[in-house]
């Protein structure tokens, strides 16, 4: 396999923008003709077929997305790097890429990210997708941060760190007209009673299910959800007893949709900001974390 050529990749790339290849030379300013020649020498060079032909549609083949996702990768890391040595002598960037994992709960997001939100000055891209993804693009230099709910791991060949940015308490959340007269007792009288729980691979779901182990109380488990966001409607919209950062149904709680049953002590949800060593380090980056830090 020959070396890469940048610009058969860039052709391909507006290739999948545009949706066909009249699109994409028109784009280009090429002759279409001129364009599959080019997408052909890319294909030849990785041995591969990019697009399946279906009538005159092109459809991206298994290849054919990976190909894309790395061009993606590529395009993005070159645009950060023009941006990153035009302002190397500390001018404002302007653009501040975060990434948040999927299930975050949106309202920490919209708590932490406000500032920068309401800066006229800066542009705020947000991106959710899966740890594992957003690590890879924050290692590639296209994402100034990731926001989770636990640390990563340090590690020897990525420099990454972690900060806590906050800690919110959990508790039973449920509709009022729901709530059984009288003083709940925790965690007695969960035996038996369904509940709405974060999945498995939650830490809170962890430790909430190290309690019941302990005391021998069994709950029914009438939903497991990995998505706060999904959690939060299942709780608003069915009235079932749910365990959940109070940030979460936050609006909720003051519009008295839900009622907070019991605040689990010594139970919290964390929240974290992971950023990478860089040589040139987003400016603004650095004051949200630094006016955090004021707090």
């Amino acid at each position: 396999m020959n070396p890469l050529n940048f610009h058969h990749l860039r052709y391909f790339h507006a290739i999948v923008r545009e949706g066909t290849l009249t699109k994409a030379a028109a784009s280009l300013n090429v002759s279409q003709s001129a364009l599959s020649i080019q997408l052909r020498k890319l294909e030849e060079n990785l041995d591969c077929a990019l697009f399946e032909r279906q009538h005159k549609a092109l459809i991206l083949t298994e290849e054919g997305r990976i190909v894309h996702d790395y061009a993606q990768t590529i395009f993005r890391t070159s645009e950060e790097l023009l941006a990153t040595l035009k302002n190397r002598g500390g001018r404002y960037r302007n653009v501040l890429r975060v990434g948040a994992v999927s299930t975050l709960s949106k309202n920490f997001q919209m708590k932490f990210l406000r500032s920068a939100l309401n800066d006229q000055e800066v542009e705020v891209v947000i991106h959710s997708a899966a740890m594992r993804t957003l690590l890879a693009e924050l290692n590639a230099h296209t994402l100034d941060l990731v926001l989770s709910n636990s640390p990563v791991m340090r590690d020897s060949e990525l420099a990454l760190h972690s900060q806590l940015l906050d800690e919110q308490p959990v508790s039973l959340v449920a509709s009022p007209d729901k709530l059984a007269r009288g003083k709940f007792k925790f965690p007695d009288d969960l035996d038996g009673v369904p509940i709405v729980l974060p999945s498995l691979e939650s830490n809170i779901r962890a430790t909430f299910d190290r309690m019941m182990e302990q005391a021998g109380v069994r709950p029914l488990i009438a939903a497991e959800v990995d998505d706060m966001a999904m959690l939060r409607l299942i709780a608003r919209d069915t009235g079932v007893m749910a365990l959940v950062p109070a940030v979460v149904v936050h609006d909720e709680l003051q519009a008295k949709i839900l009622q907070e049953v019991y605040q689990i002590p010594d139970l919290y949800e964390t929240f974290y900001a992971i950023t990478a060593t860089r040589r040139y380090p987003n400016p603004y980056l650095a004051k949200l974390l630094r006016n955090l830090k004021k707090k």
